[in-house]
């Protein structure tokens, strides 16, 4: 019994039938299951019989990648592709069993392969990581790289990053790149081993919003629960808000630049935004790190806080307050003492949706005679991105996070309607 037989496991009175694949422990082993899903039952518990040996023939699998060759058409557009990791990018080779780190052009197609004859490709690793581990220094290596790609020609670059903080990133690469040219952040919320996978969809239709006229930091993922469109939200306003669904991100406050009809793969874009070609390329990736993000909550125990941020010695502070911008009254004195010290500390609010307006309530009038600075209705992790990056390049950081920069805050509100 070896990987790549198929087989019939009983264990406890069930039966799964599948293809057996490396298990990273003796103890276990995983099958394949015809459906997609893989499981996993301990060798010691259970009935193994082989139905059929070298289902895949693993060395004519691994030779046939190594000679596959992907030919240029000078009539189609040149997409970059870069990966930073997350579900999206996770190359798995169920003749093998093998995940691998490594992601050029080849490795997609054979992964997706609707995106053959879209686009002339080319693929490179900037991380392998889960999103939750992304940091600022991966921002600014991600950046340059996006960067080198639009230099050496690329009509568009697709990001496949993990979904959890995708939004921070698209924010970061918004301040840090003015791009000619459209870069596209997708992910996939499930795994390419289920049914249910979005990757394929959310992929194809990244590839197509990165031959779009939008130049601009853009997410595309879907659009709703089907597999008919995926919406273009602005890299500084969106906000992914489910856990799983496949339709998580929503753009706060406005509709999506646009859709990608995956059907057609056909992109419609609506509202302002700015035109490819337009912009020549600049890149400012410094950032000031020295920045946090502090939610208030009833129960906030002011002294453990003062402590805390007393200790961190910040450059930045955004508070993500309650309703139009409030904390406690007690926490004022602390917020003026920061501004003191020439921290810079910016109002945003814990709502959905709507603005933060501190002239309304006796609380707000007195942050703002502590110094506190309004951001509007810009959300409150793209105003932690957007003020370590105007602290490493603007004279003026604090007037800078009342106006708009990259299209994150806008100049009203619209109520839900």
């Amino acid at each position: 019994m070896n990987p790549g037989d198929r087989v019939r496991v009983e264990r406890a009175g069930v039966t799964n039938e599948g293809v057996l694949m490396p298990s990273s422990t003796p103890d276990h082993l995983v099958v394949k299951l015809d459906g997609g899903y893989n499981v996993g039952v301990a060798r010691a518990e259970a009935d193994v019989e082989t139905l059929e040996s070298d289902v895949y023939d693993v060395e004519s699998a691994q030779s046939e990648s190594d000679t596959s060759r992907i030919e240029f058409d000078q009539d189609l557009p040149t997409i970059s592709l870069i990966s930073t990791g997350g579900t999206i990018a996770s190359t798995v080779d169920y003749r093998t069993g093998a995940v691998t780190a490594q992601f050029d052009a080849e490795d997609v197609l054979r992964a997706v392969p609707d995106l053959a004859g879209r686009a002339n490709y080319r693929g490179r690793v900037v991380a392998n990581i889960l999103s939750e581990n992304m940091t600022a220094d991966v921002w600014q290596d991600l950046a340059e790289a996006v960067a080198e790609e639009i230099r050496a020609g690329a009509d568009g670059v697709v990001v496949m990053h993990g979904t959890d903080t995708m939004q921070f990133t698209a924010s970061a690469l918004s301040y840090m790149l003015e791009t000619p040219v459209p870069i596209v952040f997708t992910g996939s919320q499930r795994s390419a081993d289920r049914p249910s996978s979005d990757n394929v969809m959310n992929a194809v239709s990244a590839v197509e919003a990165a031959t779009s006229d939008a130049a601009e930091v853009l997410v595309c993922m879907h659009d709703s629960t089907a597999d008919d469109a995926c919406a273009l939200h602005r890299g500084t306003r969106v906000r992914k808000n489910h856990t799983s669904r496949r339709d998580a991100f929503d753009t706060v406050g406005a509709d999506p630049i646009g859709t990608v009809d995956y059907d057609t793969g056909a992109v419609e874009l609506r509202g302002e935004y700015t035109e490819r070609g337009a912009p020549d390329l600049e890149v400012r990736t410094a950032l000031n790190t020295d920045v946090d993000l502090l939610k208030f909550t009833p129960g906030f125990d002011i002294d453990r806080h003062a402590t805390m941020l007393r200790e961190a010695d910040l450059d930045g502070l955004v508070i993500e307050g309650t309703g139009l911008g409030h904390v406690h009254t007690d926490l004022i004195p602390l917020v003026a003492e920061l501004v003191d010290d020439g921290v810079v500390v910016a109002m945003t609010s814990q709502c959905l949706d709507g603005r933060v307006c501190d002239r309304v309530y006796d609380t707000g009038r007195d942050l703002l005679d502590a110094g506190v600075v309004e951001a509007g209705d810009t959300l409150p992790g793209t105003a932690k991105v957007k003020l370590m990056w105007a602290l490493a390049h603007l004279d003026d950081p604090a007037a800078a996070m009342g106006r708009s920069i990259a299209g994150e805050l806008q100049a009203r509100s619209v109520p839900w309607t």
